[in-house]
């Protein structure tokens, strides 16, 4: 049996920081991974470079059941102090759009740089581990793998939610939380590419890869950003935000020129070049395959501009300003960057993350029922959900 005072299970974003933030207090540290690597998400975020943070992260840009909850740790360990962590090791960054935070050279570095901190905290580090087990008794939590028990006076649980599973993502922190009385809030995955009903994709297939600034809205929640047209569906920025607030059966809304007033961009076409067709001018707009898909589906009809009047003009730009998409569902977790849903905050204390009656268990990360948008939102909860445990654990 080896002892512990602090297990962090989940070698990711969360329970790296944690570890750290424990090892620096002079706790004897231990981190499990059920993975052959640490920071296996980190790797593969924003395609390689880690979208770490974001300039603007605030508790508005977080969905949960409780909206409050992720204010204390947002507000006591900031994006400014995880960029100053960043400056420190030297890893040279750049803004992307909407305050988005890449890494100019690969997300490595952001893992390299955790490593390195634990090292310094004294943390240790055991991959491929597969838990058997969690008891509590006596004050002490008892975790079991195959090859040993190991006991700690603080478990720190930082397992992820459900996206994807091929980087190893299970439901083990959230049987767990059960396990000790906690209650999960139902769970789905988000920030997600929606999937075409039969019906449209034999239609809109054919444009596949064509993309477009666009505003997407559902639920009375709108987000402007780039759409994607999929052989499966909808995909790009705006799509995957709008996902997080999307429900089965529910409209997207989408408003495919929101820069440009298009029943008067008509109209001045209109008296500068009556003889044009509405697919030529719209296209100097959208993209032509678009347009063109559009007046097949007869949204609109092709004609000379001279021959609107401005009621049609009217109904043309309507259409494209609402087009109204019915999903049939997401891609779901296995191209989800994150699970919204997961221990409801209500049994967590929001200053140190540990469960309100189970002492020295401590939730944090994406396994809490909070969920930030896309552009380095989520990984600023995992920075600041874990260094708020790290000061109590």
């Amino acid at each position: 049996m080896q002892a512990w005072d602090v297990i962090v299970i989940g070698a990711g974003a969360a329970g790296l920081m944690c570890a750290i933030e424990a090892g620096k207090r002079g706790r004897n540290v231990l981190v499990l991974d059920n993975g052959k690597r640490v920071g296996r998400k980190i790797l593969m975020s924003g395609g390689g470079r880690c979208n770490f943070t974001n300039m603007y992260a605030g508790p508005e840009n977080f969905l949960s059941q409780n909206k409050h909850f992720c204010k204390s740790a947002l507000s006591r360990y900031t994006q400014w102090d995880f960029i100053g962590l960043v400056q420190q090791h030297g890893i040279a960054f750049h803004e992307k759009t909407l305050g988005q935070l890449f890494c100019d050279d690969s997300a490595k570095d952001i893992v390299e740089m955790l490593l390195r901190e634990a090292k310094a905290a004294n943390v240790q580090i055991a991959l491929q581990q597969s838990i058997t087990g969690v008891s509590f008794a006596d004050g002490q939590y008892t975790v079991t793998t195959a090859e040993l028990n190991r006991q700690c006076q603080s478990l720190i649980v930082a397992s992820g939610g459900l996206s994807l599973p091929n980087l190893g993502a299970t439901a083990f922190g959230f049987q767990l939380a059960e396990q000790f009385g906690l209650k999960v809030l139902p769970l789905r995955a988000a920030l997600v590419p929606l999937t075409w009903q039969p019906s449209d994709k034999a239609v809109f297939e054919e444009i596949s890869g064509v993309a477009l600034p666009v505003t997407a809205q559902a639920n009375d929640t709108l987000f402007p950003e780039d759409m994607l047209f999929t052989h499966r569906g909808l995909s790009g920025p705006a799509i995957l935000q709008i996902s997080s607030y999307w429900q089965p059966g529910d409209e997207v809304i989408v408003n495919m020129s929101p820069q440009t007033d298009l029943a008067a961009f008509l109209a001045e076409q209109q008296q500068a070049h009556p003889e044009q067709e509405v697919k030529t001018a719209l296209a100097k707009l959208l993209p032509k395959r678009l347009v063109e898909k559009l007046i097949e589906l007869q949204v609109f009809t092709n004609q000379p501009l001279k021959a609107l009047n401005p009621k049609t003009t009217k109904q043309i730009a309507d259409s494209l300003h609402g087009y109204i998409f019915k999903p049939n569902g997401t891609e779901g977790y296995r191209t989800a960057e994150v699970t919204i849903g997961g221990v409801d905050t209500d049994y967590l204390s929001s200053k140190t993350m540990e469960a309100k009656q189970q002492p020295g268990l401590y939730f944090i990360g994406e396994v809490v029922d909070v969920t930030g948008w896309l552009g380095g939102y989520n990984f600023q909860w995992a920075w600041a959900s874990g260094w708020v445990a790290g000061q109590y654990c």
